[in-house]
């Protein structure tokens, strides 16, 4: 009689304790999200872990974008948002109180920064100098007394294009040439108008305000001269948070049909404009490594949603080309760095945390 009795009650168990392992493990956590506008970089990569983390039952996304990625940082290390797009000199900013961070002080902005990391990284964009072929442009030699569009009225692009412009012709803004600054938003109907005789913006390959300004005639696009890339002042350039070197054969730098790009050798050199998708570092081992193996696993499916995302640095884990290291402060989340490593990557102990 007992045995009879024991065996439905232990079967009971069982089918109980299977129901709720199942239901921990196909759990979704929801997350916030928060990235910049569609049709770049970083738009792609968190629009593309929000399909795949829900596909995988590893999280609900709620991403919202178009958002000013210096607050959506800050968000994330205040614990307010799970996740976010940054450019990495942004974290480097808030840990020295500096620029956009100014308000919150030295010793607020490192304790705030040091919540954050990484999951992974990609290129927003590489300058570059290009202009319409009507304008006659001979070149980075020919800038002088020139009027150039050289990013928003303020922010690390306009700081890039000015020190790009400086390291490779020794002209400054304001006396060598005359610097243009418009919004982003603008930058189009800028390029367009023929309001400036060059442009020093970051492009990625292909580039959507490039594709668009086609409209108005062909372009020729050069790239950093080989001597002035590998100058010590430009070198040590290139190692700023955020900043990397990149480099791509030139008949492999596609721009589209009507835009020429010119460089003395077979190479495009360029200064690369480093970002990531971040987290708290709060965020548990496992969610992490799950979120950065569903982009890793699926890179391929990334890469083929648009036509710039083959060059813009999704799976480089190299620390020079992504911007890790160095001054940068930022580190991966370890349960990032293990899905990384255990797909066979390395990623070099200076990133770690």
């Amino acid at each position: 009689m007992e045995e009879v009795i024991m065996r439905p009650i232990k079967s009971l168990l069982a089918i109980s304790l299977a129901a709720t392992l199942a239901s921990t493990a196909q759990a979704a956590e929801n997350l916030t999200a928060e990235t910049g506008p569609p049709g770049g970089s970083i738009h792609l990569a968190m629009s593309h872990l929000g399909e795949v983390a829900a596909e995988k039952d590893i999280a609900n996304m709620q991403v919202a974008d178009s958002q000013t990625l210096t607050n959506s940082v800050q968000n994330v290390a205040e614990g307010k948002t799970d996740l976010a797009g940054s450019p990495y000199i942004l974290p480097f900013l808030l840990s020295k109180g500096r620029g956009p961070y100014s308000k919150l002080g030295a010793e607020k902005g490192a304790e705030l920064a040091s919540n954050l990391r990484a999951l992974y990284p990609y290129t927003i964009g590489v300058f570059a100098l290009y202009a319409y072929d009507t304008k006659r442009l001979k070149g980075w030699g020919d800038l002088k007394g020139k009027t150039i569009y050289n990013g928003p009225p303020r922010g690390a692009a306009l700081s890039n294009a000015r020190s790009i412009i400086q390291l490779a012709t020794g002209l400054k803004d304001g006396s060598g040439y005359k610097g243009l600054q418009v919004n982003w938003g603008q930058a189009v109907k800028t390029i367009s108008d023929g309001s400036s005789d060059a442009m020093v913006l970051p492009v990625l390959f292909p580039d959507n305000r490039i594709t668009q300004a086609l409209a108005s005639g062909n372009m020729t696009v050069w790239s950093v001269p080989k001597e002035k890339f590998e100058s010590a002042p430009f070198q040590k350039y290139l190692k700023a948070p955020g900043s990397a070197p990149f480099t791509l054969e030139v008949a492999n730098a596609t721009l589209g049909a009507g835009v020429t790009v010119k460089s003395e050798d077979a190479t495009f050199r360029g200064l690369a404009t480093i970002g990531g998708d971040i987290v708290n570092k709060s965020m548990s081992f496992d969610l992490a490594k799950a979120l950065t193996k569903a982009h890793i696993d699926t890179l391929d499916r990334l890469k083929a949603k648009a036509p710039f995302a083959k060059h813009a640095g999704y799976g480089i884990v190299d620390a020079v080309k992504s911007g890790m290291c160095g001054a940068n402060p930022l580190k991966y989340h370890a349960g990032a760095a293990a899905a990384w490593e255990e797909a066979g990557y390395k990623i070099d102990d200076c990133a770690k945390e």
